[in-house]
């Protein structure tokens, strides 16, 4: 996979945009392929996981938004939204999940 993309690199036509999207969609089918192989007893735990990534993400998307104009504005509008939605709702699964654990 790595050697495809360095191909796709080495050649002096490749549009960079060509590369990124490349890049994207190896990133998305890996991304969809790890979450789908993870059983059920992990997601708490990885969800904890998730809100600091998801956090760090936060951070470069403030830094886009705010920093380059135009499209990639947008894209890190779009991003600080998703992100703050994910770690809102791994807040919520995992305050929901430690509930379950506290003595009656």
């Amino acid at each position: 996979m790595f050697h495809a993309i360095q191909l796709l690199a080495a050649t002096s036509a490749a549009n960079p945009l060509i590369i990124g999207l490349t890049i994207f969609a190896l990133a998305v089918f890996v991304g969809i392929e790890i979450i789908t192989k993870i059983p059920p007893t992990l997601h708490t735990p990885l969800m904890s996981g998730s809100n600091a990534i998801s956090g760090i993400t936060i951070v470069g998307a403030v830094l886009a938004a705010g920093e380059y104009p135009g499209f990639a504005r947008i894209l890190g509008f779009i991003a600080i939204i998703l992100a703050t939605v994910n770690v809102v709702g791994g807040f919520l699964v995992t305050h929901r999940m430690l509930e379950k654990f506290k003595s009656r």
